[in-house]
């Protein structure tokens, strides 16, 4: 309502709210920088699973397809899955923390594995060479796609194949977003921290 104070406004005495300061112990920090190692090792190990598991099916497609539009598409994502799983293992793949390292130690490398995290997530079309895939990808439908312009049924049979697509768009953008907000907040604490202590 018009006549309501933005006092009165439970969205607005929420977000005008005093941020406590940030607190942690170094026990606490270390914790949180370990399980961040071992959660980034299994996130890079599903990832590069995932990319030569690509790499390895479009590359029996590639030997089993006698087009060559199709099989040129199915050799470049081949090679993408190969790069993915290369720029996986550089970016996510974090490197080793000492168990008795020191605080200040422990606090860059966290820092750092996230910012390097976070950069990725940025730039991920360029360093793991979607563009490229999709371009595989094109390679291999649109062949397919001016054929099915000529019989409508296989055109329908098509549908489930771009709303797949449609939908895996969507998320990765959502998810995406999602976690580089998450990324810089947790940077934001860690530099908050480190000037506090």
């Amino acid at each position: 309502m018009p006549n309501e104070s933005p006092m009165n406004d439970p969205r607005n005495i929420w977000q005008n709210q005093p941020k406590e300061p940030f607190k942690m112990s170094v026990d606490e920090m270390r914790l949180k920088a370990h399980r961040f190692q071992m959660k980034a090792r299994l996130t890079a190990a599903t990832g590069i699973t995932s990319a030569l598991a690509v790499c390895i099916f479009f590359a029996w497609s590639f030997a089993r397809t006698h087009e060559v539009l199709p099989r040129m598409g199915f050799g470049l994502i081949s090679l993408c899955g190969i790069f993915m799983a290369f720029q996986t293992y550089k970016w996510v793949w974090p490197s080793n923390l000492p168990p008795d390292t020191p605080v200040s130690t422990s606090l860059e490398f966290y820092r750092s594995e996230l910012e390097r995290r976070r950069d990725f997530s940025r730039h991920i079309w360029r360093r793991t060479g979607l563009t490229y895939l999709f371009l595989g990808l094109a390679m291999v439908v649109v062949p397919a796609l001016i054929e099915a312009f000529g019989a409508p049924r296989l055109l329908l049979n098509m549908v489930p194949f771009f709303l797949l697509l449609i939908t895996w768009f969507v998320l990765f953008f959502r998810g995406k977003k999602r976690n580089q907000r998450k990324l810089q907040q947790e940077i934001d604490e860690l530099r908050a921290f480190e000037r506090d202590r």
